[in-house]
């Protein structure tokens, strides 16, 4: 039995099946999300670790805790100023299929070519852009030195399209943590691949979450204030975006 080898086979379904019951307590027991928004992650949780590998399931699993305390971090001034995520800080169906539907695909398609490294880099870079976006939001909704992506002008702070520097710092720690990850799984499964080559690859995961960031920032300000988008459909263009900006570096 093989626990470093990527797709269907048993050492997956088993890491994978452990993994998925701890996700599932956990979220029941600290409401990280609700009872759909556990359905969604389950569903997206075993396509991603049965057609991608367990370590990939880790990343997503990293950005939902780190995430949870983002959110949790000063909530009640974040509730007082209309800026929370919901009530209690949890997330439903929508934002699990926004951040996650993305990567669920990248599994997919990784395990449908059996291009798994591929898959993996392309996985990390659409994490780390959620990840990004999220940290900024969380981080950088309570800073009310903040200015507009589109026209550098003082806006309100919660504003779609809105930056501020400590939402663009927040932005790079989230994309950091994604890439550690990544780098993480990526050496987990390539022993014999040169370390030189998933650093540079690592680095390449961080600076494109914050950069699918800054993309969110401007979705945001164009489409969303407007009517156009939702805030999950930001969400999905700005994650899709990091997984074509990494499938263009793998490929130059």
């Amino acid at each position: 039995m093989d626990y470093l080898l990527e797709g269907l086979n048993q050492g997956n379904l088993i890491i994978t099946s452990v993994v998925m019951l701890v996700l599932v307590i956990a979220s029941t027991k600290a409401r990280f999300l609700d009872t759909a928004g556990v359905a969604a992650a389950v569903f997206v949780g075993l396509l991603v670790g049965l057609l991608g590998h367990w370590t990939w399931l880790l990343i997503l699993l990293a950005f939902l805790v780190f995430s949870h305390f983002a959110t949790k971090w000063k909530f009640e001034e974040k509730k007082a100023r209309n800026m929370s995520e919901s009530d209690d800080g949890h997330r439903g169906w929508i934002n699990v299929l926004a951040n996650g539907g993305i990567p669920a695909l990248i599994a997919t398609g990784a395990f449908l070519t059996e291009e798994w490294e591929y898959g993996l880099w392309m996985f990390g870079a659409a994490v780390s852009v959620a990840a990004a976006d999220t940290f900024a939001s969380e981080f950088g909704c309570l800073d009310d030195n903040v200015r507009m992506i589109t026209t550098l002008k003082k806006c309100e702070p919660g504003i779609n399209g809105g930056f501020s520097k400590t939402g663009q710092i927040a932005a790079l720690s989230g994309a950091l943590i994604i890439g550690l990850m990544t780098f993480s799984a990526w050496y987990v499964t390539n022993l014999d691949e040169t370390i030189s080559n998933g650093l540079s690859l690592m680095a390449a995961v961080i600076s494109i979450g914050w950069i699918g960031c800054q993309i969110d920032s401007f979705l945001g300000a164009w489409f969303e204030n407007r009517g156009y988008l939702t805030k999950g459909g930001v969400n999905a263009l700005a994650i899709t975006s990091g997984m074509l900006i990494m499938f263009a570096w793998l490929n130059t």
